[in-house]
């Protein structure tokens, strides 16, 4: 799938970022009176360029999309130095200013549901509604298959093409019964994958869970082997007045294996 994102190069918080955005004008802006809706910044999994949030992106023609390559994937250049969630969530504000952006809604998928917890967490002013998908509160996550788990440990088996395709298709597709289309996927680098599980590794959002007092729902899959459903669970019950909606079949990335069913829910809780 070609995409329809406009990408550049853009400097913040001290390093330089591969930014996406699709829609900067919306559809419904041109069409009716009615206001936009708030932007909608999306996050994704650990090792995963913007490319392959084309099938979520193209299918929300009336809201802006914005999204970042982090430090070492897709386009990004390598960080320098190690970073953190909350640095990244620093990093995130930083960008929304150089957009000139007030507040925007939020949807993180697996690693990138840490970056939007912690910046909903640091930056609750600024913060709509929040969607967390296939994701977990850090190191106190119950962990899922095991062989998933260890192999994500060599950065060499995700930073080389041929390896990659094939890891990603058992580690994206994992529990699920319809495929996700790998097509967009490149390569991040070794330090790029290593930051990333680094950062998460030493960090958990339990303690402001119950901070948390703006719209959020929690979203995943029975079938996810990455990230079991009492991550979830454990979600929905720390976050006052959170909604949980589970599904079947979907594996890790159902957002992806069937787009359609998920932006129905995600557009209804986000208009809502």
């Amino acid at each position: 799938m070609a995409t329809t994102a406009s990408f550049t190069m853009i400097g913040v918080a001290g390093r330089r970022l591969r930014v996406g955005q699709w829609h900067v004008q919306p559809a419904a802006q041109s069409k009716t009176a009615r206001a936009a809706p708030r932007p909608l910044v999306i996050l994704s999994g650990i090792g995963m360029n913007m490319e392959m949030l084309e099938p979520i992106a193209s299918r929300l023609p009336d809201r802006r999309i914005i999204s970042f390559d982090m430090p070492g994937i897709g386009q990004s250049p390598d960080p320098i130095f190690p970073y953190t969630i909350p640095h990244m969530a620093l990093t995130l504000a930083a960008l929304l200013d150089r957009l000139r952006i007030d507040s925007v809604d939020l949807l993180g998928i697996s690693w990138g549901g840490a970056v939007v917890q912690q910046f909903a967490f640091q930056h609750r002013a600024r913060t709509g509604k929040l969607v967390l998908a296939a994701t977990s509160a850090g190191g106190t996550m119950i962990p899922g298959n095991a062989s998933m788990l260890s192999q994500m440990l060599d950065p060499m088996e995700y930073s080389v093409e041929k390896a990659l395709r094939r890891n990603l298709a058992m580690f994206y597709n994992g529990g699920g019964a319809d495929r996700v289309s790998l097509n967009a996927a490149t390569a991040p680098s070794p330090l790029g994958w290593s930051c990333q599980l680094a950062a998460y590794a030493g960090w958990s959002s339990a303690p402001f869970l119950p901070l948390l007092s703006m719209p959020v729902m929690v979203m995943g899959d029975e079938d996810d082997q990455l990230i079991p459903p009492a991550n979830l669970h454990f979600l929905h019950n720390a976050i006052p007045g959170s909604k949980l909606e589970l599904s079947e079949g979907g594996g890790h990335l159902f957002m992806l294996a069937r787009p359609d069913a998920f932006i129905k829910k995600l557009t209804g809780f986000l208009d809502a």
